[in-house]
């Protein structure tokens, strides 16, 4: 039944026609294999840079393609191409593979009991974010770029990626890594497509946003050095703590005082903050983490100026010693939809979701690292419907969380919408 849709699909299609390929009809007949597989990975996910079986899952299908694979990239990636023989543009796909460290909670009957290993402690895991969803509908679209090879011109590489939630401590991983390891060359990629499924977001419809649509993130750790005393003698110390809260409310104010937020938003954030051990001792030293996002270029190097001026002046004002560490252990660039890509690819999302079902959406200030391919050539990061259409915006899971649940019958849109990318970036090029 699937070939006889293929031979239907494609043969009134001219070289530069692709939108007449039935895409649906070709992705309604593989949503039951795509169902499968994301039942499959969620049952047994894997945590970042251990995404063993997982890859040699993925990479057992690829093959069965009949595609050109890689193993091995980036540590656990899997690498695939698929070359129709004709000249044109190299269109790359890309999905994320790894799970969390999360308990799952609920009845599925693909619920994960899955146990691993993070940081060097025993932890559940569970796909709290939809990666396994990501794999299926980037197999899904795979099966049906095989099946019509022979109306491609180019080349497609599928990415199947590791570790976007992050490295383990002491471990580089993910997209930086892969791009430094030439996922981009050999062939030269011209164009990356990807996706995120979204819980928040209803079943058959698809968010975008052109220019900076996910934030870049920048960790800093300050250790702060003072002077120990008895906390009944504050005279005789240099106060830490005190310097600490000066300069957790002073850097606010590079936000909300020095930055342009009617253009983009920005935040920076202290999450952690550690000194001292009795109530009677002012410590000798007070350390802090934290996070800046921002979601555009000018902004993200403004605070990188303004955080050491900041942090400097204050200690100095105290008669304490700062150090400032920016970025701390790892940094995700701003993931940037390629303004031109993305208005060339508005008909597209329209013409697969329905025009009333591809919604222009505000940027968000989480991250991904996707946003490394997009530092190297032009790409389109959108995302897609997992959301119950009988459940309310407010009633849904967020992700990250235990309780996270997208339904299967999100993914088709995600297959189509890969498949067509494909298809008209080829046919404009």
């Amino acid at each position: 039944m699937y070939r006889k849709l293929i031979s239907l699909a494609v043969a009134s299609c001219t070289p530069f026609a692709f939108a007449q390929v039935d895409v649906d009809a070709l992705a309604t007949a593989v949503e039951p294999n795509v169902i499968e597989w994301r039942h499959h990975f969620h049952e047994f996910p894997e945590l970042s840079n251990r995404e063993f079986n997982t890859a040699k899952y993925v990479a057992n299908y690829l093959e069965s393609l009949g595609l050109e694979v890689e193993t091995g990239v980036a540590s656990t990636g899997v690498v695939a191409v698929l070359d129709s023989g004709k000249p044109g543009p190299v269109v790359a796909l890309r999905a994320d593979m790894d799970g969390l460290p999360v308990k799952e909670q609920g009845d599925l009957s693909y619920r994960s009991t899955q146990i691993g290993e993070y940081n060097g402690q025993e932890v559940p895991v569970m796909h709290a974010c939809g990666h396994d969803t990501h794999m299926a509908m980037l197999m899904g679209a795979a099966k049906i770029l095989t099946d019509i090879k022979g109306e491609l011109k180019g080349k497609v590489k599928f990415i199947f990626q590791p570790a976007e939630e992050g490295a383990p401590a002491g471990e580089m991983g993910g997209a930086e890594v892969m791009v430094k390891e030439g996922v981009l060359k050999s062939p030269d990629v011209d164009v990356i497509f990807g996706l995120h499924i979204s819980s928040n977001t209803d079943v058959g419809t698809v968010r975008y946003n052109s220019g900076g649509t996910m934030a870049a993130v920048d960790p800093f750790k300050i250790v702060i050095h003072g002077k120990q005393a008895h906390g009944a003698y504050p005279w005789k110390s240099v106060d830490p703590v005190v310097t600490a809260a000066q300069m957790i409310m002073s850097i606010q104010t590079i936000v909300s005082r020095e930055l342009k937020l009617i253009d983009d938003a920005a935040v920076v954030s202290i999450g952690s903050i550690h000194g001292g051990n009795r109530s009677n001792i002012i410590p000798n030293e007070v350390e802090m983490v934290g996070t800046i996002r921002t979601l555009n270029k000018a902004a993200r190097e403004h605070i990188y100026e303004a955080l050491p001026r900041k942090v400097k002046a204050i200690a100095q004002s105290m008669g304490a010693e700062a150090e400032l560490t920016l970025p701390l252990d790892y940094y995700y660039p701003i993931t940037y939809n390629d303004p031109e890509l993305t208005q060339s690819m508005v008909a597209t999302m329209q013409r697969t979701a329905g025009v009333d079902n591809a919604i222009v959406s505000k940027p968000v200030t989480g991250a991904e690292d996707f946003s490394f391919y997009q530092e190297q050539i032009p790409g389109l990061f959108v995302w897609v419907g997992g959301k119950p259409l009988d459940v309310s915006e407010k009633d849904s899971p967020a992700h990250h969380t235990p309780e996270f649940y997208v339904d299967d019958s999100g993914m088709k849109l995600g297959v189509k919408l890969l498949t067509n990318f494909t298809l008209d970036y080829m046919a404009q090029h």
